[in-house]
C-alpha cells in the first residue's frame, strides 16, 4: 500500500506556516481594526499583543510538533489528547466551514483581482473554480509539485507586501497621525479590535497537517513554525505603520481598500494596479497553501475509520493523499460557485478558535502523559494558558456580538457528532 512521502524540509515550513497565515486579509483588515480603535498607538498596539499571542501559540504548536510528528497534525493532537470523536468534529467543520469557506472567499476575491487586470469577459466566479481546479491537479502531482507552487507563490507575495512597505517609508508627504476622539470605553473598543485582528494572524496550524510528509517533522516543524510566525508578525507591523503614516488614522478608518489607497497616493494609479496584482497573487498564494495542508485532515480521519474509507487512498505514482485533495477543491469549488461563502465566513471564528484553545490545552495533557519533547514552550504552562484564555476570549466575544451566526456555526458543529456515530457504526 502506498504511504505518503517525506520530501518537505525547514524552508517549506516555514513558507507554509507564512502562506497560512497571510492571505488577502491584510491588504485590507488594517481599516477594521482602525473604525474599533481611532490611535497610532492603540491600533499598532491591537497587532503586537494579536502578533504575541500568535507567537505563544506557535511555541505551544512547536512542542506538539515535537511531540506527535504525525500526520495530520492538529486532528491528530486533538484525537490522542481527549478523543477521536474530538477530532472528528474538528475535520468536519474544517471541510464544511472553516477551511473551505475561507477558501471559497479568498478564490472569489482572486476571481475579482483577476478580471479587473485583465479586463477578460469571463466572469468572476469561473475564473475562481478554473484557479481551484488548478491548483487541485498540481496538488495531485505530488507534495513537492504543490510545495514548489506554494513557495513560489509566496515569494512573490512577500515581494508585493516589501513593495507596499517600501513605497510607505519612502513617501515624504506623510498624513499627520490624526485621529477621531477615543470611545469612552477603550478597553471595551480594544477587545473589538482584537477579534479581526485573531483572525488575521490565525493559520499557522495548518502546516502541521503535512508533518507526516516532513524530513524531520519535530525539527523542521518548529523551525517554520517560529520563523513564520515571527515574520508575519514583523510584516503586519510594518504594513500598518505605512497606513498610518501615509493615510493618518482617520484616512485609514476611512477607507476599505487600505493598501491601494496607500499605493494610490503614494504611486497614482500604476501603484494601485501594482498592488491590485500583489493581492491576487496572495489571494492564490493563500489557496495554493491550503489545497496543500487541509486534505491531510481528511486522510487521516478515514485513515482511522471515521470518514470515507477511499479519502484515504494514496497514489502509488504521486504518494499523496489524491482523493483528499480531490474532495477539498470540489467542496470549495461548490461553495465558491453557489455565492454562500460570506455566509459560511461568518460562522468560522466561533468554531475555529475553540479548536485553537482545545489545542493549546492538549500539551498539558501531553505533557503529563509524554516524556519531554526536543522542544519545550517557552514559559509553559503561563504562556500556553495565555494562549488559551486568548483563544476562548475571542470565542465569547464573537459569540456575544453575532449570536445568531455563531449559534449557526455550533450547530453545524454539533451535527458532526451525528455524522460520527454513522460512520463509526456502519463504517464506509
Amino acid at each position: 500500500m502506498a504511504t505518503l512521502a517525506r520530501r518537505l524540509g525547514p524552508f517549506d515550513a516555514t513558507m507554509i506556516v507564512m502562506g497560512g497565515i497571510i492571505g488577502s486579509g491584510i491588504f485590507i483588515n488594517p481599516y477594521v481594526v482602525a473604525r474599533q480603535v481611532h490611535t497610532p498607538a492603540l491600533i499598532i498596539g491591537a497587532w503586537a499583543v494579536g502578533g504575541v499571542i500568535a507567537l505563544l501559540g506557535a511555541f505551544a504548536y512547536a512542542e506538539l510538533a515535537a511531540l506527535r510528528p504525525e500526520v495530520g497534525g492538529q486532528y491528530a493532537y486533538l484525537r490522542d489528547a481527549y478523543h477521536p470523536a474530538v477530532a472528528f468534529l474538528y475535520g468536519w467543520a474544517l471541510l464544511l466551514v472553516v477551511q473551505t469557506g475561507g477558501m471559497a472567499a479568498v478564490a472569489a476575491t482572486f476571481g475579482k483581482y483577476f478580471v479587473e487586470l485583465t479586463g477578460t469577459a469571463i466572469p468572476d466566479a469561473a475564473i475562481a473554480a478554473i484557479a481551484l481546479i488548478l491548483l487541485t491537479i498540481i496538488n495531485c502531482l505530488g507534495v513537492r509539485s504543490g510545495s514548489n507552487t506554494q513557495s513560489v507563490l509566496m515569494l512573490l507575495k512577500l515581494a508585493a507586501i516589501a513593495a507596499l512597505i517600501v513605497a510607505g517609508f519612502a513617501f515624504r508627504g506623510g498624513q499627520p497621525p490624526t485621529a477621531v476622539l477615543p470611545d469612552r470605553n477603550v478597553l471595551l473598543s480594544f477587545g473589538a479590535a482584537m477579534t479581526p485582528v485573531m483572525f488575521a494572524y490565525g493559520g499557522w496550524q495548518t502546516a502541521s497537517f503535512v508533518s507526516g510528509e516532513m524530513k524531520r517533522p519535530e525539527r523542521d516543524l518548529t523551525i517554520g513554525l517560529l520563523l513564520g510566525v515571527a515574520g508575519v508578525i514583523t510584516i503586519y507591523l510594518l504594513v500598518n505603520i505605512v497606513c498610518i503614516r501615509v493615510l493618518g488614522t482617520s484616512g485609514l478608518a476611512a477607507t476599505t481598500t487600505p493598501a491601494s489607497a496607500v499605493m494610490r497616493t503614494v504611486l497614482g494609479e500604476r501603484g494601485a494596479r501594482l498592488i491590485a496584482t500583489g493581492i491576487a497573487v496572495s489571494a492564490l498564494g493563500f489557496l495554493s497553501q491550503s489545497m496543500l495542508t487541509a486534505p491531510r485532515v481528511y486522510y487521516a480521519m478515514a485513515a482511522d475509520g471515521v470518514f470515507f474509507r477511499i479519502v484515504a487512498k494514496v497514489s502509488a505514482k504521486t504518494q499523496v493523499p489524491v482523493i483528499a485533495i480531490a474532495l477539498q477543491g470540489l467542496v470549495a469549488i461548490a461553495i465558491t460557485l453557489s455565492g454562500t461563502y460570506e455566509q459560511i465566513l461568518s460562522y468560522v471564528v466561533s468554531v475555529d478558535f475553540i479548536f485553537f484553545g482545545l489545542t493549546g490545552l492538549s500539551l498539558f495533557v501531553f505533557r503529563r502523559r509524554l516524556p519531554p519533547a526536543p522542544f519545550r514552550a517557552p514559559g509553559h504552562p503561563v504562556t500556553t494558558a495565555i494562549f488559551v484564555a486568548a483563544c476562548w476570549a475571542v470565542v465569547i466575544a464573537t459569540i456575544v456580538r453575532n449570536p445568531i451566526n455563531s449559534a449557526i456555526g455550533i450547530g453545524i458543529l454539533l451535527a458532526g457528532l451525528v455524522a460520527y456515530g454513522v460512520f463509526r457504526r456502519y463504517g464506509t
